[in-house]
């Protein structure tokens, strides 16, 4: 059984040279996108624990440190 990859590799290894820049600007495309989106998840992520760090009390335990 063929995998995407592999049709999509054997595809890009029939075409044109200057066809085959077309395919890897939509894949850095793509994968710009998701690097984003992972991004994006770490930095909600972060955003999401600084309230548990962001009190008065710890606040007050860590300024004597």
């Amino acid at each position: 059984m063929n995998t995407a990859k592999e049709r999509l590799l054997k595809i890009i290894n029939e075409i044109p040279e200057q066809e085959v820049d077309k395919i890897l600007d939509f894949a850095e495309f793509l994968k710009a996108k998701s690097d984003k989106i992972v991004s994006e998840g770490l930095t909600k992520a972060y955003e999401s624990s600084l309230g548990f760090w962001n009190n008065s009390i710890d606040d007050e335990v860590w300024n004597d440190v």
